[in-house]
């Protein structure tokens, strides 16, 4: 781990902010610093924005403001649940990916899901632990500002990992407040965070330092420790609004991985328990971005520097009776790249016409990709250790058409095109290719009343797979000869939609929706990687509201319904492990003016097939969580209530064959399940001034 550039990193920046804010003034008669004032503020609720005559579908818009910052958040990775349908659990330890869920996609840590954060990828691929690993850790949940959302293929903005959803983050350039806070709760959970924003030769500084600790309510304690800093400076570079972000974040953590029903059952050890305990990680991240914002056109460069070592073991003594079955996963890489974005100015176009475009530009420097058998983490043989360099290049275009007042059209395409290149410890498994896609993206928007807007859409999107199964020849365990997979799998959805607004106090969405994949990322449980299957359809059902029912209370839900199944064309009517059937969300965010707010958010996760007969499925799970926080003057404070009804359910579930001590040599097949935290109280108390 690389502690000591991760020090040096947050003193900088911490160094950089208190510098700035040093010579910030601070107002005398400001509300915030009067000893015993109310803080009247304004809820803002990035829902209430309106999106007729701007979205060119039903599913995609805009969340962000309070409603990121009002609902208790146990874990980093459940920021994504701001968007509509989308529900992320844990399998695993803090410090590694969530599982996410929306549209009937069990998308593991990221598969078929895209997220950036101000226009950077975040999704890794060819990634030593699944394909599209999308881990979220690195972010300071205070710096967020918006999600910027989109469900299905349809935008020719974003390529890679979209076919399911795809949602960019956008941080806050200068923060209101300066504010430092201190948090503690059950099972060890400690969180100290300062950030804040200065003035700074024409620009504006923000910096923040997040330092967090967690032993977890399990046998085995996580002992995870999260570091993360973040600086940015805002300002202008001529006629150019320039910014430029460092970020860095470190950590390491135990894990307690899915755990056998039977062993449960049988009293082996507890609904809490583990079977192997020298499971867990360590990963980090350093980035450097720079953006350049023009009047019609924008620049963003990147740099990243990660690296992630993971150890598991999900099938205990299978394949190895006497060491066990734990392994290690490792990624070690940089990443560099570019985006540009730009449009026309109206004066360049028929009347009635837009023209947005761009391109995209990334290239992955893998120095290691291995998995390796392990035995109290220790190396005891190599499966894979390879070095991959894969880059890709991007072109996208799309023409809106206001046809008359109550009419919009939409066509549009990008080119993707990859070119890798492996280094394989087995040299039969080397190789470098390249491929290409292409696709076309059309959509209607018809405004037929003054408050409502129909949509219709087709996208062709698409995923890629880990080039090192476009190259392999032998499997690396056994010596077989295997066949190798395509790099760039297609993707082709449909959806038609309505949309209703009545001001900024309600709107609501409603969506049917068409998807079909060439072939589906499936996770495997056993393998403890994502591997590619037959070609999937989904047929589903989504709606979502907001209401600002009062002044001080305000409502959000969403509720997708989907049928998954492998296509008929290739063994109709098998089931796609993991494809929950349907999902359900509701949050209640209440600010009153005596400085007073609170937040309860209900998620439900409906039951999912765990074999392709459905002969075995996971049982439904509901989870609520509250938080009330009171604020007077400078001073905050808040309580979250995680698991509120103490439910026993299971975060996730899998069913797979495993080998305990003393069973048959084949093993047992059985669920294998990771259960909700149970109900834990975490307090803070936060101090803010300008």
């Amino acid at each position: 781990m690389q502690k000591k550039a991760l020090t040096a990193a947050m003193a900088v920046i911490v160094g950089m902010y208190l510098s700035a804010a040093a010579g910030a003034d601070v107002p005398s008669g400001d509300p915030h610093n009067s000893a015993g004032g109310h803080v009247e503020e304004l809820v803002v609720y990035g829902r209430a924005e309106s999106q007729i005559g701007v979205a060119t579908s039903a599913s995609e818009g805009m969340v962000g403001y309070d409603d990121i910052q009002l609902p208790p958040m146990l874990r980093v990775g459940e920021l994504v649940e701001a968007v509509p349908g989308m529900v992320a659990t844990q399998h695993s330890g803090t410090g590694k990916a969530n599982q996410y869920f929306i549209r009937g996609f069990n998308l593991d840590h990221g598969t078929d899901f895209a997220v950036s954060v101000e226009g950077v990828p975040v999704n890794m691929r060819s990634h030593g632990h699944g394909q599209g690993y999308l881990d979220l850790n690195f972010l300071i949940p205070e710096l967020v500002q918006t999600t910027r959302y989109q469900r299905g293929p349809y935008s020719a903005q974003v390529g890679d990992f979209s076919s399911a959803a795809s949602a960019d983050f956008g941080l806050y350039e200068k923060l209101d407040e300066q504010l430092v806070s201190l948090a503690a709760g059950e099972h060890g959970y400690y969180r100290a965070l300062a950030a804040g924003s200065a003035d700074l030769a024409e620009g504006v500084v923000t910096g923040a330092v997040d330092v967090t600790g967690y032993e977890g309510p399990w046998r085995l304690d996580e002992d995870l420790e999260q570091a993360k800093a973040f600086g940015s400076y805002a300002g202008r570079l001529g006629n150019a609004n320039l910014r430029v972000t460092v970020q860095a974040y470190d950590s390491e953590w135990n894990a307690t991985d899915q755990i056998p029903q039977r062993a449960v059952r049988s009293g082996l050890i507890s609904q809490r328990g583990n079977v192997d305990d020298d499971l867990g990680g360590e990963t980090s991240r350093y980035a450097l971005t720079a953006r350049l914002d023009f009047s019609r056109w924008a620049l963003t460069a990147y740099a990243i520097d990660y690296d992630f070592t993971l150890y598991s073991n999900f099938t205990y003594f299978l394949d190895d009776p006497v060491l066990g079955d734990e392994f290690e996963q490792r990624d070690e890489r940089r990443i560099y790249g570019f985006n540009l974005r730009g449009d026309t100015d109206e004066t360049d176009m028929p009347d009635g016409m837009t023209l947005r475009w761009g391109a995209d530009v990334r290239f992955d420097d893998v120095d290691e990709v291995g998995l390796f058998g392990t035995n109290g983490r220790v190396r005891t043989d190599t499966v894979r250790n390879d070095q991959v360099e894969e880059l890709s290049i991007g072109a996208w275009g799309e023409a809106e058409w206001q046809v008359n007042d109550r009419l919009r059209a939409m066509l549009g395409a990008r080119v993707d095109w990859y070119d890798w290149d492996v280094s394989a410890a087995q040299a039969a498994n080397s190789g470098s290719g390249d491929d290409a896609i292409i696709s076309p993206k059309a959509a209607l928007a018809w405004r037929f009343t003054e408050n409502a807007e129909a949509y219709l859409n087709y996208g062709r999107g698409f995923h890629s797979n880990d080039v090192r199964g476009a190259t392999i020849t032998l499997d690396p365990a056994s010596g077989d000869a295997v066949g190798d997979v395509p790099a760039l799998v297609r993707s082709d959805g449909a959806e038609l939609g309505l949309r209703f607004e009545d001001g900024e106090r309600f709107n609501a969405t409603l969506t049917a929706f068409w998807l079909e994949l060439d072939s589906e990322l499936v996770y495997v449980g056993d393998a403890g990687a994502t591997e590619v299957n037959d070609a999937t359809e989904r047929i589903g059902f989504e709606g979502a509201l907001f209401w600002q029912a009062t002044e001080w209370l305000a409502l959000n839900a969403a509720y997708t319904v989907t049928d998954a199944e492998f296509k008929t064309d290739q063994g109709g009517g098998r089931e796609i492990p993991g494809a929950v059937e349907s999902t359900f969300t509701l949050g209640l965010n209440a600010a009153w003016q005596n400085g007073l707010s609170g937040s309860v958010r209900l998620r439900w996760l409906d039951e999912a097939p765990l074999v392709e007969d459905d002969a075995v499925r996971s049982d439904a799970s509901m989870l609520v969580n509250a938080g009330l926080a009171y604020r007077r003057g400078g001073a905050e404070w808040r309580l979250d209530i995680f698991n509120v009804l103490d439910s026993e359910d299971d975060d996730i579930a899998y069913f797979y064959a495993s080998r305990l001590p003393g069973e048959t040599a084949a093993g047992v097949e059985d669920i294998h399940f990771h259960p909700l935290e149970p109900r834990s109280v975490r307090a803070s108390v936060t101090w803010h001034w300008q």
